[in-house]
């Protein structure tokens, strides 16, 4: 899993608070990384983690991330049906419900009073890039989707209503979701003119560290700049 999104450079000073909103008459709970020092409008992406990593796992990229002047909300989507654990068919079963969760997170972020509405998108690790790419198929709300490791449903394939601009980052000996995954969600893509971009790390398996987790969130940093655009400092 990575362990952090390195930025260049820092612009702003983070205020990180807990929320909660209604989803399915669960409460789930989201983690809040704010801009301080920007009286605009923000641009908004919502973070959505792995099976096995936890939110826990998101907070430092999540946290790197608002340092570049986006409001970031980690996503507690467990809370709404549980840990899947290893259990593939829990996975599958819990699928539909962590969607509906993300829309209903979609809806909760952008009435805050510091986001823009119109400048939303989801960044989410493997179980997380499933969900971030299946649910800007059927929500227009969502602009941008940066996944790492993730992909797309193949059951889910025809019923995508629209997509929107996606980076794709994958590691070419990944064992846990074969890049194959990748080149399938970039022919998807491709095939309705959306704009991609895709970055596969050669030797590299599920998970980044170092150089490559380096690289890697630099890309999320700019591809999310410009296509959300970020607060001029």
């Amino acid at each position: 899993m990575l362990n952090q999104l390195r930025c260049q450079v820092s612009l702003y000073l983070v205020k990180q608070t807990r929320a909660s909103f209604a989803s399915g008459r669960k409460v789930i709970n989201l983690d809040c990384f704010v801009p301080e020092n920007c009286g605009e409008k923000l641009p908004a992406v919502i973070g959505l983690h792995g099976s096995g990593g936890g939110h826990a796992s998101m907070l430092s990229p999540a946290r790197a991330l608002a340092a570049e002047g986006f409001a970031v909300y980690v996503l507690h989507y467990f809370d709404r049906a549980g840990s899947p654990g290893p259990d593939f068919k829990t996975i599958l079963r819990n699928f539909p419900l962590w969607m509906k969760t993300v829309w209903d997170a979609v809806t909760f972020v952008s009435r805050e009073p510091r986001v823009d509405p119109s400048r939303i998108g989801l960044l989410g690790f493997s179980l997380g890039g499933y969900l971030s790419v299946s649910s800007s198929g059927i929500d227009s709300r969502i602009k941008a989707v940066v996944e790492f490791f993730g992909g797309l449903p193949r059951e889910l394939k025809y019923f995508m209503r629209r997509a929107c601009p996606t980076l794709i980052l994958h590691g070419e000996a990944d064992a846990t979701v074969p890049v194959a995954e990748a080149y399938h969600l970039q022919q998807v893509l491709l095939a309705k003119r959306i704009p991609c971009e895709m970055k596969i790390y050669p030797g590299v398996g599920h998970g980044f560290s170092g150089e490559v987790s380096q690289d890697a969130g630099l890309r999320s940093v700019n591809f999310l700049k410009k296509y959300l655009g970020a607060s001029a400092s």
